[in-house]
């Protein structure tokens, strides 16, 4: 429980970010391993329970591919974005209440990398997170990439960084099954111009006139078994 109260907490700090830059989606992006149209279970933070609640999950970051990028391409850049949020906190999780599917809703920012090799066009499942978010994994560049800020720090970086993948965890009293979208950009530059510590909106600034292609693909994942759609 104490990982689900620590991500409650932290989508409660975060704010809306905002939209990407529309452009053709030209690149193909999959999800190397699903149960149809569905998030896999290792690959949340939290997974449902025998009683309809919820446990801390494996939150192993997913396997992804994408095609190669145009001639031009010289990295590439990742985002993971949950758009089905409920934006009023306080109905988390209560055992008296139900989020309808309607309610209004926000951005949560799960995975934010920059300056991924060219000569990458595939991450590994568990590459950026396999283990318990809790603290989250260094703002540090990797040999797959700079990682950014997700929304664990509460959309920016007042809450502390909080950098790799950050696993589903949809509340268990939704009626919505959340879809999880992740879009790769192939950029005609080695790195951006970001800060040591960047958060989602500082990467879709600094890509802004370097975007040669980009594509998007998404999963579901619910903790609901009435939820829909």
């Amino acid at each position: 429980m104490r990982n689900i109260t620590h991500l409650l907490s932290a989508i409660a700090a975060a704010t809306l970010t905002a939209s990407g830059p529309a452009f053709a989606a030209d690149l193909k992006v999959a999800f190397e391993k699903s149960d149809g149209r569905m998030l896999l279970p290792e690959n949340a933070s939290c997974i449902a329970t025998a009683n309809g609640k919820s446990a801390p999950g494996p939150n192993k970051s997913p396997a992804l591919s994408w095609s190669k990028g145009p001639k031009d391409t010289r990295s590439y850049a990742l985002t993971m974005v949950d758009p089905d949020v409920p934006t009023d906190f306080s109905l988390f999780n209560k055992n008296d209440k139900t989020i309808p599917k309607t309610f209004k809703r926000m951005e949560f920012v799960h995975w934010v990398l920059a300056d991924i090799p060219a000569s990458l066009t595939k991450l590994p499942e568990g590459a950026d997170g396999d283990g318990p978010p809790e603290a989250g994994l260094p703002l540090e560049r990797t040999a797959h990439g700079k990682r950014g800020q997700n929304g664990a720090g509460g959309g920016s970086l007042s809450n502390g960084p909080h950098g790799g993948y950050m696993g589903a965890c949809p509340p268990w009293n939704d009626e919505r099954v959340h879809s999880y979208h992740v879009t790769v950009y192939a950029l005609d530059v080695d790195r951006l111009n970001l800060p040591d510590l960047f958060t989602r909106a500082d990467l879709i600034a600094a890509m802004k006139g370097h975007i040669l292609a980009s594509g998007s693909q998404e999963l579901f994942y619910t903790l609901n078994a009435k939820a829909k759609r």
